[in-house]
């Protein structure tokens, strides 16, 4: 680097200025002569830099700020041929190697990608850049696995990273604890042990180290998007409110900001000014993958399905392996009355996020439809949606009323008897108490057990409606037919 400096000082330092000022084939004519290795990095990522401008440039002129497009890096093969050669020839440092494994990923060669990235970061590990696009080729735990990595604590780094994109969060979320024992005060290693948390969807904890990072570092932009998600999750709007004020006051004009208040408008019904500033925020940034996914959820609210799906499906272009917008497919789908497309979309949501009850509840729900009517896979996936932490017990509800449909009463009863502990617990009354104690009691009575019959029939009697009537015949019937049982006037009940 130092002999870089002596030869090429006033060169490079003109061109880095060039740069600076997004002027990027004048820096490269500026180093065009230069033989530096720091010059040769520089000027061809300037050409680099030059070709995503004029790429970025022709996608707008042929299909608008938010349109696809075919357009590519035109500099990309040129660039290929020169680094291959300075790096047969050994006359390539870490950056440029980097550089490299970029363009070779650009192009589509994974493999050889993979390999030059690694070398890069073997050689300078504190290139995070280098990290990141390694990271983003380990699409398997198997080719992380395969990585052939020295040892350096940038490398925990990288795998908590690595870790939590391909949704091994209790993995990552150990790495980072880890992590902070050494780097203590840093507020990215906090922001990361949120987003875990999140994952694992512990919005209590994530809102907790959420507000002591804004204490900590109170013009923060960078990862509120995510607090964001939370509050809205939690329906906390008048935390939202505050915050996506806070944030617009800070910067307006960021990717987070324009979705932290399009967050907003969403909770409080405003889906048409949502879509706004989602857009705005694909406009600041059109591979914001949570913009294009939770603009889909808007257009699903607004019923506008072709919409829906067109966000969806540029969410799993830029990130295939994003549940959430597999999932948004499929809800997609079966708004239009088309289960079996749905029934592939939420298959592969459940691959990638096996542990959401929501997306079994999702598939259960679609093998039920009329045109399926495949209850058995119903069964199974709310069985394993009961095994995923069912919050709101949606699944445990349907099924014991599937196997109440199917004739299978002593499941059925079974499942009812859970819900009914679980209602009990969490003290909710509803109809769906009303439901388990009615199909209960006469369960109960068919088995011959009145005893517990009656007990269920005596807890109805203190709703009004029309399952206070049955329950009181159903009793009269019991008492009527039932000598053992000494005679009582239903009427002294309370009600």
């Amino acid at each position: 680097m130092e002999e870089d400096e002596v030869v090429d000082g006033d060169f490079y330092l003109l061109a880095k200025s060039y740069f600076d000022c997004r002027e990027y084939k004048r820096a490269a004519h500026v180093l065009r002569d230069q033989a530096g290795k720091k010059s040769v990095f520089l000027r061809c990522y300037a050409l680099y830099r030059a070709g995503e401008k004029r790429k970025e440039e022709e996608m707008i002129e042929l299909e608008g700020p938010l349109g696809k497009s075919d357009a590519v890096n035109r500099e990309l093969a040129s660039l290929e041929t020169e680094l291959s050669t300075l790096r047969n020839k050994g006359m390539i440092d870490p950056f440029g190697l980097y550089l490299y494994g970029l363009v070779l990923k650009e192009k589509g060669n994974q493999n050889l990608a993979c390999k030059i990235l690694v070398e890069s970061v073997n050689s300078y590990p504190w290139n995070w850049s280098a990290w990141l696009e390694l990271q983003s080729l380990c699409t398997t735990v198997e080719i992380l696995n395969n990585l052939n990595l020295s040892n350096h604590w940038m490398k925990d780094f990288f795998l908590a990273n690595a870790y939590q994109e391909l949704r091994m969060h209790n993995e990552s979320l150990a790495k980072y604890e880890h992590l902070q024992i050494t780097f203590n005060f840093s507020n990215y290693v906090q922001a990361q042990i949120a987003k875990a948390q999140y994952s694992l969807r512990e919005f209590d904890q994530v809102e907790v180290i959420f507000e002591e990072l804004l204490r900590n570092d109170p013009y923060r932009v960078e990862d509120m998007d995510t607090y964001s998600n939370v509050l809205y999750a939690k329906e906390c709007s008048s935390a939202l409110s505050f915050l996506a004020h806070k944030i617009y006051m800070i910067d307006k004009y960021r990717p987070e900001s324009c979705l932290i208040i399009g967050n907003y408008y969403s909770l409080k019904g405003q889906h048409e000014k949502s879509v706004m500033y989602f857009r705005r925020a694909l406009k600041l940034n059109r591979n914001y993958l949570s913009a294009w996914t939770l603009m889909g959820h808007e257009y699903v609210e607004m019923k506008n399905t072709p919409a829906a799906i067109d966000a969806y499906r540029r969410a799993v272009d830029i990130n295939p392996c994003d549940y959430r917008a597999w999932y948004g497919l499929g809800q997609a789908y079966e708004m239009m009355g088309m289960p079996f497309y749905a029934l592939h979309y939420f298959k592969k949501s459940v691959f990638l996020q096996p542990n959401d009850s929501r997306l079994w509840i999702a598939m259960a729900q679609c093998y039920e439809t009329d045109q399926l009517r495949m209850l058995e896979e119903a069964i199974k996936c709310y069985r394993r949606a009961v095994n995923s932490n069912d919050r709101e017990a949606i699944a445990i509800h349907k099924l014991a009323k599937l196997h109440n449909e199917i004739g299978r009463s002593e499941e059925a009863a079974f499942y009812y008897k859970k819900e009914l502990e679980r209602m009990e617990a969490e003290e909710r009354e509803g109809p769906n108490m009303v439901e388990a104690l009615l199909f209960l009691a006469q369960h109960c009575k068919e088995q011959k057990r009145d005893q517990e019959a009656e007990v269920y029939l005596t807890r109805l009697l203190d709703y009004t409606g029309p399952e206070k009537e049955t329950a009181k015949n159903m009793l009269r019937g019991m008492r009527a037919s039932e000598s053992s049982f000494p005679l009582m006037d239903v009427e002294h009940f309370h009600p």
